[in-house]
Formats: C-alpha cells, structure tokens, sequence
C-alpha cells in the first residue's frame, strides 16, 4: 500500500500521514493493536507532530466520539483519501483510536430539569442569536442586554462549569433566551437546551444522524412543518457537516424539517445562518482546499454559494453560486484533466441590509485555476433574488490546496504565478456607521487586512487597515466586533517567525471614520509552567476567535486559553483568566479548558459565558463552558496573567 501524507483528516484537523515502521521486535513483546499498525504506518509522522501538520494530536483523537471519525472516512473531508484502506483497516483504525471512549450521555439524565419547577419560557426576544448577535454582525450587547456593566467585567468569578464528554473542540456559540441557553459541542451530534437561571439543567436534548457545525441563530417561524399551528413557532436554525440546514423546534427539540444544500461531495456548512422575516440565508462552504493537493483527486470542481429558504418549509426560494461550473482546464501531465474555476467557500455568516435590499458574505481562495473575481472578495446579493449586484475582490489569483506547500508537491497544487496565500474573509462583515451617519461595510480578512466599504457605491475602498501580512490561520480569522466608534479586531498570526513573516498576534482598536489605530494590545507568549499544558505555547497565544463588545469593554479569548476584557476606550486589561485547567462540572463529566477559538464568548442574564477547547491545528482540546459572574467583593488589584500595556497609535 502507498504511503503518502494525508492533510486534514478529520473536520480540517485530522492528518494522517506515513511513517515507517520499526523493525520487528523481540518476539517477547505483547500483540499490538491492528489499529496502532495502520496508525503507525499511515498516521504518526503527521498526529505526533500535530503542531507542523496543523493535525489533531493523537491524545485529541483518542477523545472523539467513533461516529465523527467514521463520518469523516466514509462521507467527509477524508473519503478521497481512505480510498486505499481495506474496510477492516478502517474498523481497525476507529477502534484504535476511540475503543475506550464511550459516547456517555448518562449525566443527560441525571441532570435533566423538574418542568413543574423550571417551565420552559421564549416569550421574549433573544439576548443571543446568531453569529453577529443581529442582522448587521455588529457582536455588541448593552450593559442591558448583557445584564453587565464594564465595572461588573472587572471582578468576574467563575460561578458554574458543564463539561461535555468526549468532546475536543468548542466552537459553537450558543444561543441564550431568557433562562434557556442552546448549545451544540461541534464534535457531536446533540444540541441541548439548558436552564441558566440557577444551577444549570437540561430541558432537551436534540439528536442528529450527522455531526453538528455551526452556531446557533433564533427566530420565530410562522407554522412550520410540524410545529404550532395557528401560531407562530419558537424555532432553531443552523447547520451540520454533510451540507444541511436545520430547523428545530425551540420549545420541544423537535426537529421540524431538514434541508440538503450539499452541491458538491465538498460541501459543507460553518456559516451560521440568518432567519429574517421568515426567511433563512445560509452560506455554503466547501472543504476540497483540504483534499484536492492529493494526485488521486480529480482537482478541483466545487464552490462556495449562498441560499434563501422558505423558513416554514425549507423550500428553496434561490440559489446563487460563487462561480459558475468548473470544467476542464488543461492536461496536468498524466492523462487527467486540472478542473477550474473552483473555490470561494463562504464560511462567513451573512450580514442583512434590509435599508438597500442587500446581503453581504465574504469569500474565500480559488482550489484551482483560473482564479475567479469572486474569490477573496465580498459579494453583495438582492435579498429577493439572489442577484450578485457587486462584488469586491481584494486578493486576486489567490489559489491555494493544503499541503501544497511541502516538498514533492502534486500535479494538481497552484502554478507559480499564484499568489498561494489562503487570504479568506472569514470575518463576517460588519453593516456600521461613521459618526456623520454614513453606513459603511467592514471586512476581516485573513491577511491581517480590515477594509472599510461603501455600499452606495458598489463596495468602493473609504479606508484599509494593514497590520503585518497574516497568514493562512489568522490575520482577522473569525471575527469583528464593533462598538459604534470603532472596530476591534483580534489577529491570531500563528507561526514561527520566518523570512518575510514578523507575527503580530494581538487586538486592535479601529476608527470607523478614519482607519486609525486607536489603540493595540500585542499578546506574547506564556509559557512558564504552562508548556505541559500547552506544549506549543510559544507561537499559539494569539487572537483568532471573534471578538466580543459588551458595554464600554472588549473581550478575547486567546489559543493559549486566556480570556482577558479590556477597556473599549484604551485598551487597559480589565481582567483576566486563564481556562487551561480542570474544571469539576456540575454534570459530574470530567471538565478541561483548552484553546479558545472562533465564536466562543457570549454574555447575557448577568453571566459571561466562555466555551474552551479547540482540539485543531496543534491547540489544546478541550469541553467545558464557563459561566462567570460578578463577585460579591471588588478586586484589589490588577487583573493576573499578560500585562503589557496597551501601545497607542498605529
């Protein structure tokens, strides 16, 4: 069998790749595992080496739950690539890694709310919903709202812990009303419903065949299939790793229809979608970044989309495509043909301009050539239609396949005229406005680039923002919050410095009017009597997950497992807590924080709440969600943990 490095195993951190096996040993040494020989052979120079394979570690594999893995092999990201393995080999291998980990959802029971005392309650509107917390992305909540004020942030204390089993990266953000939190642990196939008001319970638990992906938005839905009649039904949209969109009833946890957006064997959903006057608005991604550097793909043919769905139905209302249809190219020198164009996921979550009509989502690299326009760029769509009315490219030719970038390089990896930097916008965009009232469109983008666009004038440049160049991890990776004056936007840089590469990890603060720096807090390393905890905690401390404003303060969380809160106005270091620790949960699962990533921190009913571990790229697993409230005591001192201080100017 060929041995060959496979990028990107499972849910774009699974990498298995060759190694050699050792010489046969002395006949005294007990039978191995059939599972650890395929491992062996096929997967440890890539998960013992998770920091330079930009792999699951082998101790994260070891967590997951068998279906994930299975999921990935048969249907997802790794079936190209497990085309090669026996069926036994694969048995072998799923055994290997998770034959001691049990999918335990006893503590479901055990934790399971009295209705008679806690009655399930959605009459009013969500504190949290959706990735950007409303129609415009803006990831800002009122002291109001939030039910904290800035001085509240100063002196947090962790009120409760609930742990998840056999879980490794928490992703999803949850959505919160009234007393009722939702929330999906991205590495399984459940959803819950919470109770918050006190020691948190569950009120429901909703099961899916697939596992689970995006954050969580919610609405309401005037008589959906299945639901309320007469009325309008309390309801949960988001979307899963095989390309499908959800809507489940909020009060029950019944599922009310299921609709398969799946263009393409690539594709898959990570934005999370808007539900907007009984319309939902999903963006469509695709992961053959990940597989199409592999000579036995067929290079490449997907591409990213946007779809409007009747809400009540899951009827398709429009399609609209990223591209049009690939076809073939040109000979790659073997007899197959390289496939083009292809590319521009959409892993951002849609931001609503109901004031023009409009809807805007960034995109994501070309997988093969020609590059498209649409690529790395912010596409502006009619909300009836689905009609591209604009588009705004701000890195062209950017064609990029992981894993291209070792040596041997395959037939199908980019042509030396690309750029090859992987520059996605995944920093959903941000509807703001100047203090003259000017509305003004703001983008994150990967190669630590924020622009500032005028959507009366077909996306025109008002303003950039550069700091450094970014890389295929993070610049601006998740997103951007904005507070009425300025943006703030985290930059995560991981990496060893290099030729032509300075890391600048930290969180900056933008003028709106201007693209002015403010004011910057550049994060470094912590690694005294943390390197067990985080063994390559000397490059992965920046900031990729999304940013969060509450009243006059920020909070980030860090890949090292921080969350700190800092002054909107200045940039000072309010407080500070380090999540990379165990946690005895109230369910009574085994708790551990980890690396905090893409949409992790939420506020609402007088409690921060902060989902840690990321168990991809090298960085620290982990499933636990915190709830911090404030202290009955106010701190005497400065906030623990990083202290340089916030440098003014740009």
């Amino acid at each position: 069998m060929q041995k060959i490095c496979w990028t990107f195993f499972v849910l774009a951190g699974l990498v298995v790749a060759s190694a050699p096996l050792q010489p046969a040993a002395a006949a005294a040494i007990p039978a191995v595992h059939p599972g650890k020989v395929v491992y062996d052979k096929y997967c440890a120079a890539c998960h013992d080496n998770p920091e330079e394979s930009r792999s699951r570690s082998f101790a994260t594999l070891q967590r997951m739950i068998p279906a994930l893995i299975a999921h990935a092999i048969n249907d997802g990201r790794m079936k190209e690539q497990a085309k090669m393995l026996t069926s036994d080999e694969r048995s072998d291998l799923i055994d290997f890694f998770t034959g001691q980990t049990r999918d335990d959802n006893l503590w479901v029971a055990q934790q399971m709310c009295a209705s008679a005392e806690k009655p399930l309650v959605l009459k009013e509107p969500a504190t949290v919903s959706g990735f950007g917390l409303g129609m415009k992305n803006h990831r800002y909540l009122s002291a109001e709202q939030a039910g904290l004020t800035t001085a509240d942030l100063t002196n947090l204390e962790l009120k409760w812990s609930l742990a998840f089993p056999n879980i490794t990266m928490m992703r999803s953000q949850p959505a919160i009303v009234e007393n009722t939190l939702f929330i999906t642990p991205v590495d399984s196939q459940q959803l819950y419903a919470i109770d918050i008001s006190d020691q948190p319970c569950v009120r429901w638990v909703y099961e899916s065949d697939m596992p689970l992906r995006t954050s969580l938005t919610f609405g309401r839905v005037n008589n959906p299939a299945g639901g309320t009649t007469n009325s309008q039904t309390p309801a949960l949209v988001f979307g899963d790793s095989a390309g499908r969109i959800h809507l489940v009833d909020a009060s029950t946890g019944i599922g009310l229809w299921r609709k398969d957006l799946k263009l393409f064997p690539e594709t898959i959903i990570t934005g999370t979608p808007q539900l907007v006057d009984g319309v939902i608005y999903a963006s469509i991604s695709q992961f053959e970044i990940m597989v199409g550097a592999q000579s036995t793909h067929v290079c490449c043919r997907s591409h990213g989309a946007v779809a409007a769905l009747d809400a009540a139905t899951g009827e398709t209302l429009w399609l609209t495509h990223a591209m049009p249809d690939a076809k073939p190219i040109r000979d790659r020198g073997d007899g197959q043909m390289i496939w083009g164009p292809s590319g521009a996921p959409i892993w951002t979550s849609p931001a609503i301009d109901l004031k023009r009509g409009l809807l805007y989502v960034g995109t994501g690299e070309a997988t093969s050539e020609p590059a498209h326009a649409h690529t790395d760029a912010i596409l502006a769509l009619d909300l009836k239609s689905g009609e591209i009315r604009w588009a705004f490219q701000a890195t062209a030719n950017d064609i990029f396949l992981a894993g291209c970038r070792r040596e041997n390089r395959s037939a199908n990896c980019p042509p030396e005229t690309s750029v090859e930097r992987d520059v996605d916008f995944g920093a959903s965009v941000i509807i703001a406005q100047m203090s003259d009232g000017k509305d003004v469109l703001l983008a994150g983008q990967k190669s630590s680039d924020v622009w500032a666009l005028d959507p009366d004038n077909q996306g025109a440049v008002l303003w950039h923002w550069n700091k450094g160049r970014g890389t295929a991890n993070g610049g601006v990776h998740w997103g951007m919050a904005y507070d009425g004056k300025r943006v703030f936007a985290g930059l995560s840089d991981p990496g060893r410095p290099r030729p032509g590469f300075e890391p600048q990890p930290g969180l900056y603060a933008i003028d709106v009017d201007s693209g002015e720096s403010v004011w910057s807090h550049r994060t470094y390393p912590e690694c005294d009597s943390r390197q067990d905890k985080m063994p390559y905690c000397e490059f992965l401390y920046g900031f990729s997950g999304a940013t969060l404003a509450v009243d006059g303060a920020v909070v980030q969380g860090s890949l090292d497992g921080f969350v700190r809160i800092f002054a909107a106005d200045s940039g000072k270091i309010l407080w500070d807590y380090d999540t990379v620790r165990e946690f005895e949960s109230v369910n009574g699962v085994t708790g551990h924080g980890g690396a905090i990533d893409n949409a992790s921190i939420v506020a609402a009913n007088g409690m921060l709440f902060v989902s840690s571990g990321y168990g991809m790229f090298g960085q620290a697993p982990g499933n636990v969600l915190l709830a911090f409230a404030p202290g009955k005591e106010a701190p005497d001192k400065e906030a623990p943990g990083n202290q340089s201080p916030a440098e003014a100017g740009p």
